[in-house]
């Protein structure tokens, strides 16, 4: 075996050395600690008093585990009932008065409008310079591709300008 074919098998075997390295930690659990300073300190391994981090990740069912079987939605002779979907307006949900909304409306409405008259006055600044696909050539174009290449990025603005617009527009218009 070669020298150059050892370090290639080499470097290959630690590739899949690191990715199963990293595939072992991913499923690993993680604390939440508090050092002699009072810092926290995030460790999986649990030491002294440390909070279990609830990470989102759930392990797979194990093999032997039987799987539910799925609810079904149809008067079936089933004597359980399924129950309600969540709904967006439960009682725990955090409710605004009319006046408080009106409110953010209307100061929503202020800064959407702001930022449509300054999108409208850079679309209005662009077209001038623009000069109708015509632009006024610059000293450092003396190279006929650079001033078309800087046309068809004004062009580009100037579309991404219109497009902004429109869509402010219709941001405004959706608020009550």
């Amino acid at each position: 075996m070669t020298n150059s074919m050892f370090q290639a098998s080499l470097a290959v075997f630690a590739a899949a050395f690191a990715s199963m390295l990293l595939c072992a930690t991913a499923h690993a659990q993680i604390y939440r600690c508090t050092d002699a300073n009072g810092r926290p300190l995030y460790t999986d391994t649990k030491v002294g008093k440390c909070q279990l981090i609830d990470t989102g990740y759930s392990a797979p069912p194990a093999a032997s585990a039987p799987i539910p079987a799925p609810r079904s939605s149809g008067g079936g002779s089933g004597s359980s009932s399924p129950s309600p979907a969540p709904s967006a307006a439960q009682s725990n949900f955090p409710r605004v008065d009319n006046s408080q909304q009106r409110a953010r409306d209307d100061e929503r409405r202020e800064i959407l409008g702001d930022e449509l008259r300054l999108e409208e006055r850079k679309l209005t600044d662009l077209k001038r310079v623009f000069n109708n696909g015509e632009p006024e050539r610059q000293g450092n174009e003396r190279n006929y591709a650079k001033y078309q290449e800087r046309v068809a990025s004004m062009r580009d603005e100037i579309n991404r300008s219109e497009r902004n617009i429109e869509a402010l527009r219709r941001e405004i218009g959706n608020i009550r």
